[in-house]
């Protein structure tokens, strides 16, 4: 039985469902492509769309910060423009990138002045080394640092400058730079300068307070018996007169005359009618103190200067500073120690021993001597420029036997000083006694008075003073019968010759006897005094 469908007709069949097959599998296939290009299509534009969303972010977000920046550099602006502080930034390269308006008002100068290394200018040039080496090397060190200065103002002044700056670093620690305020502490340092002279004041018036209490302490015991200059001979007025006229000035005394004159007591007298009299009267015997040692006890000395020196000593100029010296028998000043007086003299300053610092001082210089200092200028033992600067103003104490009328009055006052202190009642003395007291010549002067009545007191056993002493006679030596007028009349004749008759200037008479040009021109001619000399006036 043949079979119902053929074999080529099945082969046909089979091919057509292979085709069919193979069609739909294409039509899948390109179906799947197409789905996964449209896929990756979509996957491009969503990747695309999240960048420029974060472009747009990121670019927004810069822009913010940028917006944020400014605000804040400005913000940072208006708060040091108003703040009581010079404000300033630099950069990592340490030139200058900003400062506040109260640096620039300060310094009367612009911003663009002022940045880079323009905030030096202006700077003290004995500060500027050191502020530029504290500066760069802090920076380069990434320091903070403070330092002071002197910084010229707007006005020209130099104002001192308190400067402190600490290093900047960003969040991730990169050095961004310094960041530094200013502030004007000139008051403060005036305060301060003030203050240290007012303290160094006050300790030295307090170490001079000491010196002068132990001076004065030892001035009482070595010498309780210095009193008024007494008498009423004309010889002794004229002093008097001369010592009235030169105290209220500060002009140097000389003051000479035999030993026991009362060389000191006029010194004194001087003194107490000065305006200085509330400071200290300071004396140095020049003759009592041993060569080596002058200059030391004139000077002071600093711990050390010598062998023996344990500490620092104030010299007699020192204590008699604002007051008073009196240099007692100056004419045995040893050669070197009357260059340094000299100096004293002529600046008014001087260095301890062992120092070099200058002290000045404001000091009246009264000296005195028994010696003839022209002979001695002529010997060459004395300088002739220090005579001339000391005898501005001399002044010769009459020696005991010139002034006689005046015994009485001195032993009745050492009679009375004496029995006062050794507690005894004298009333009187003999006619003779006083006779024989009055007849001697007196080669120690008032000094050996002094000495005979004190003794005379110690043996004096009754209410009448009995004298011990024996007195060798001598020829009488004619007394000086001149009236006060006349003496005067005479000096002032010497004075004027001495001068060429002139009258004003600095090496004029009145100059050297403390008057007024025209007082003395008065005196002149209440006293008949004519010119001999044609010279100048």
């Amino acid at each position: 039985m043949e079979p119902l469908v053929s074999p080529m007709v099945l082969w046909a069949l089979s091919s057509l469902q292979v085709v069919l097959i193979l069609a739909v599998l294409l039509v899948q296939a390109v179906l799947i492509a197409g789905l996964l290009l449209a896929r990756s299509k979509q996957r491009k534009a969503e990747t695309e769309y999240k960048r420029l969303s974060d472009l747009r972010e990121a670019t927004q977000s810069h822009l913010n910060e940028e917006r944020f920046e400014r605000e804040s550099e400005q913000r940072f602006r208006d708060v040091s423009d108003t703040a009581p502080v010079m404000i300033w930034v630099a950069a990592p390269d340490k030139s200058c990138t900003y400062v506040n308006k109260p640096w620039i008002d300060f310094k009367g100068s612009t911003l663009e002045k002022e940045m880079g290394n323009g905030w030096l200018e202006g700077i003290h040039p004995d500060d500027v080394e050191n502020c530029r080496e504290t500066y760069f090397s802090s920076v380069d060190a990434r320091r903070p640092f403070e330092m002071e200065y002197r910084l010229r103002r707007h006005d020209g002044e130099y104002r001192w400058i308190f400067d402190s700056g600490i290093p900047r670093f960003s969040p991730d620690g990169i050095f961004l730079g310094f960041i530094g305020s200013c502030i004007d502490l000139t008051e403060r340092k005036e305060s301060e300068v003030e203050l240290k002279n007012a303290h160094d004041e006050l300790q030295q018036l307090k170490n001079q307070l000491e010196a002068e209490n132990i001076y004065l302490q030892q001035e009482l015991q070595l010498d309780e018996n210095v009193g008024e200059i007494i008498g009423q001979s004309d010889a002794i007025k004229y002093v008097l007169f001369k010592i009235t006229q030169v105290a209220p000035t500060d002009s140097t005394v000389l003051i000479t005359g035999e030993t026991g004159t009362g060389k000191e007591l006029a010194a004194r007298a001087i003194h107490g009618a000065s305006s200085r009299k509330d400071r200290p009267l300071i004396k140095v015997n020049c003759g009592a103190l041993a060569p080596t040692l002058i200059e030391s006890e004139l000077f002071g000395h600093e711990k050390g200067a010598f062998t023996g020196a344990a500490g620092k000593k104030q010299g007699r100029f020192e204590l008699a500073n604002g007051g008073t010296i009196f240099l007692d028998e100056i004419g045995e000043l040893p050669p070197e120690s009357q260059v340094k007086l000299l100096r004293v003299i002529q600046e008014n300053e001087f260095e301890r021993l062992g120092s070099s610092k200058t002290i000045k001082v404001d000091v009246r210089i009264i000296a005195a001597t028994n010696r003839n200092l022209k002979a001695a200028v002529e010997e060459g033992t004395f300088r002739d420029d220090l005579l001339y600067r000391l005898n501005v103003y001399p002044i010769t104490m009459p020696p005991l036997r010139q002034r006689k009328e005046d015994i009485p009055l001195l032993v009745d006052h050492f009679c009375s000083t004496y029995a006062k202190k050794f507690g005894k009642q004298i009333s009187s003395i003999s006619p003779r006694t006083m006779q024989n007291l009055q007849s001697h010549s007196w080669p120690g002067n008032v000094r050996e008075l002094a000495n005979v009545i004190e003794r005379a007191v110690i043996h004096t056993k009754g209410s009448v003073l009995q004298v011990v002493d024996q007195f060798e006679h001598v020829p009488h030596e004619t007394v000086p019968t001149q009236s006060l007028e006349e003496v005067e009349r005479e000096y002032i004749i010497r004075t004027l010759e001495n001068t060429g008759w002139r009258v004003e200037g600095p090496y004029g008479a009145a100059k050297i006897l403390g008057l007024n040009p025209s007082t003395l021109r008065t005196r002149m001619i209440k006293l008949g005094i004519q010119r001999r000399h044609a010279t100048g006036s």
